[in-house]
């Protein structure tokens, strides 16, 4: 059985220490039954089953048999990598994406940009495992970092991802924010569940068969909840507020539409030809008479 996270790059891969010379042959075996299961990077995926098992090697043969079996690679060890470094996952929540670095990226450079005499504020909507809020929290620590997330699984990994330097929110949209943040967030970045409900067939078998449907159905045309989410970040947002979204690259046009119909000013972003997805930048128009918090 092929192994989705190898045939399809949007999942991240992870990474482990190669194994010493005196372990080559459990390696061997191990690889050669991922091999046999259609693991496309079997060698890299026995190194990282045999880390997790550790010296028990009872361990390891019930890894492999899931692997095998057509488990997820991600939430069988329990982390992926992202950003370099490893975030904790598991059973039934969403993995991350490699391609959501890209959000990442844009957040920081917002986030890095003089603030002024005040913290700025970053919130990460449809959290899941948090992994920007995380990033975001360890690389910034200045930031006032926060998860909204509805799904109590999912939070629970936000929390061990954030490790305190920020906080988890139930949170349906951006509903679960305190009040005393109103008006007053910096930057907001999500990856809302975009997949259109004809699409929800053909995604890949790891996302399809492991991951919450709510996590990825975006409804008849992928957008309710992006159009959720432009409702409720203009309450939230400070003037001049950035709001990341990343979206398929085929929504791009009705999205932004939206968003201009709802009072926000699409930011000229530069997009990748080669990928399938993109990130739509909205900024709030600014409005002078708003007060800043100190």
């Amino acid at each position: 059985m092929q192994s989705d996270s190898a045939a399809h790059p949007d999942v991240v891969g992870v990474r482990a220490p190669r194994q010493d010379d005196a372990q080559s042959s459990q390696h061997e075996e191990v690889t050669a039954q991922l091999r046999a299961a259609g693991c496309v990077f079997a060698e890299d995926e026995a190194d990282i089953l045999r880390e997790t098992a550790g010296d028990d090697t009872e361990r390891l043969a019930q890894l492999v048999r899931a692997r095998a079996g057509g488990a997820p690679l991600e939430p069988l060890v329990g982390w992926v990598e992202f950003a370099g470094r490893r975030l904790s996952v598991g059973p039934g929540v969403f993995v991350p994406r490699q391609r959501t670095l890209r959000l990442l990226d844009l957040a920081l450079g917002e986030l890095r940009r003089p603030p002024g005499s005040r913290a700025r504020t970053f919130v990460e909507a449809f959290a899941g495992v948090a992994p920007l809020a995380a990033f975001v929290s360890s690389e910034l620590p200045g930031t006032r970092v926060l998860a909204c997330e509805p799904d109590p699984a999912a939070l629970r990994h936000a929390a061990a991802n954030l490790a305190g330097r920020g906080a988890t929110l139930p949170s349906d949209v951006l509903s679960g924010l305190p009040a005393a943040h109103r008006g007053h967030v910096d930057v907001i970045a999500a990856v809302p569940p975009y997949v259109t409900d004809d699409d929800m067939t053909l995604l890949p078998r790891e996302a399809r068969d492991h991951e919450p449907p709510s996590a990825l159905s975006g409804g008849p045309d992928g957008l309710h909840w992006f159009r959720a989410l432009i409702d409720e970040a203009s309450d939230w947002i400070q003037p001049g507020g950035l709001l990341l979204i990343e979206l398929s690259d085929q929504q791009l046009a009705a999205a932004a539409h939206d968003g201009d119909g709802r009072g926000w000013r699409q930011e000229p972003m530069e997009q990748d030809d080669e990928s399938r997805t993109t990130v739509l930048a909205l900024r709030a128009k600014a409005r002078s008479s708003e007060n800043q918090p100190s």
